[in-house]
């Protein structure tokens, strides 16, 4: 049965996951300088680490961002080091974009950072509620696609929970 937009259950996941992801933005400024690296740069980077070797192009797509804006955040990165462009070997004409050493490092300081805020917040909940929440994992790993248009069907590949008790 489709869910309408008036559901109350869909307001309130709304509402929960916007204070989520405002909370997640904003706490995690006191463990890691927001300044040095950006959201959207933090988000290609993990694009990067999941698709390394990647064309703008295809960037651009998953991250559902307009070329150009991939392509400048790329520029931004190659400049700090982040990532390379290399010559696709398929198409010398194209190039792909891979990590450097340098932006695993940053992108594992800066998951190591969100784990550690979640792993303490978690900590503070009762045992129901974090059983909840783990619980709770493979079905919103299953909205996310179904969100990205993707088959709800299938596994996603970063997900350990779905075998959570």
């Amino acid at each position: 049965m489709p869910v309408t937009v008036a559901d109350p259950d869909v307001r309130g996941l709304t509402e929960v996951v916007t204070r989520l992801r405002r909370v997640l933005r904003t706490s995690i400024r006191s463990d890691y300088p927001w300044e040095s690296v950006p959201m959207a740069q933090i988000e290609l980077l993990q694009c990067l680490d999941e698709r390394d070797g990647t064309r703008v192009s295809e960037l651009a797509g998953l991250l559902r961002l307009a070329p150009n804006s991939v392509s400048t955040l790329v520029q931004q990165l190659t400049n700090t080091g982040l990532v390379r462009r290399d010559r696709d070997p398929l198409d010398r004409r194209a190039a792909q974009v891979s990590l450097t050493d340098a932006g695993s490092q940053r992108l594992a300081g800066w998951q190591h950072a969100h784990e550690r805020r979640l792993g303490e917040a978690l900590g503070r909940l009762s045992d129901p509620d974090r059983e909840a929440i783990m619980t709770a994992l493979p079905a919103l790993t299953h909205l996310v696609d179904a969100l990205a248009g993707h088959s709800t069907t299938r596994q996603h590949p970063r997900s350990d929970h779905d075998n959570h008790p």
